[in-house]
């Protein structure tokens, strides 16, 4: 059964991965999660798969084993696999989806003979529905036999397989850090001010949606230069300063992520980078407002 697969770990990316490549053919045998009803849950969602509590010889019946469990956990699924499988693991493909961790995670089970891999899809997945995979970039690495199997599962979703080394992957996680989490993170931060400032939270989530949307588009269309917006764009060093005094007074933890990402801004879209960077540190109010916030007095 050469597209047989066992998932363990029934979260996001698991239930989501397993509901897709269920639908393309793939025969999911098991679906192992932590509780037996977490394991009937995500057997329902993915409409396939003996559900099992823990980890059992039940997933060693797959030809394919997908780990799909938090990173700090992907070790001892591993281990777990290794002391209950055995020489039953030789030849087996053992794949997690870390964007973080590289193979060497599932070290124990290649003393066993299976191939290990690792194959993260470049996707925010929110355990609720099912996000189209077409087109998304799926991180692959590993040994030659588990990479082989992971390019597959990541073409039979519509997804673009892209080799990477083991030493790159937690740059390349942190680059979908930026690009995701944070960016929600400063979206959020927006929500509140504007809050604070009187805006009713979905007016606020709106305005702020609808701009970043905007200039993402712009990004994607005209590049990261004509798509700069905002007063350090123009040069409103001034304006900057302001900024830096208002959300001082807002609360010290924003101001520290303000001067930051201003910071890095004027690093990766000025067209001169120094100029900028030591301009900002000329602001007349620039490191008595910081030396606030570190000390944590909004």
């Amino acid at each position: 059964m050469p597209k047989s697969l066992a998932i363990l770990g029934a979260g996001r990316v698991g239930r989501a991965l397993g509901r897709l490549l269920h639908e393309r053919g793939w025969r999911t045998l098991v679906v192992a999660a932590q509780s037996d009803l977490t394991a009937r849950k995500a057997a329902k969602f993915i409409r396939a798969g003996q559900p099992v509590a823990g980890i059992s010889h039940h997933a060693l019946a797959a030809k394919t084993i997908l780990v799909s469990v938090p990173d700090d956990a992907i070790p001892e699924v591993a281990a777990q696999l290794a002391r209950i499988g055995a020489q039953q693991l030789r030849g087996k493909i053992v794949l997690h989806t870390s964007g973080a961790c590289d193979a060497g995670a599932l070290e124990p089970v290649r003393a066993f003979g299976a191939f290990a891999g690792s194959m993260h899809p470049m996707q925010s997945f929110n355990g609720v529905s099912v996000p189209p995979l077409e087109g998304k970039i799926f991180a692959i690495e590993g040994d030659a036999p588990a990479v082989r199997t992971a390019r597959s599962i990541a073409r039979s979703l519509g997804g673009v397989p892209l080799n990477i080394t083991a030493e790159k992957k937690p740059l390349y996680h942190a680059a979908g850090a930026f690009a995701a989490g944070l960016v929600l993170a400063l979206e959020e931060a927006g929500v509140q001010m504007l809050r604070t400032s009187g805006l009713p939270q979905r007016e606020a989530q709106h305005a702020l949606v609808s701009l970043s949307r905007q200039v993402l588009e712009h990004y994607e269309k005209l590049g990261p230069h004509k798509a700069w917006t905002g007063p350090l764009s123009r040069g409103d060093y001034g304006v900057v300063a302001a900024n830096e005094e208002a959300v001082a007074h807002y609360h010290p933890e924003f101001l520290e992520a303000y001067i930051a990402v201003t910071r890095l801004a004027g690093h990766v879209l000025a067209a001169d980078p120094a100029a900028v960077l030591g301009r900002l540190e000329t602001l007349p109010r620039h490191a008595p407002l910081l030396s606030k916030a570190k000390g944590g007095s909004a």
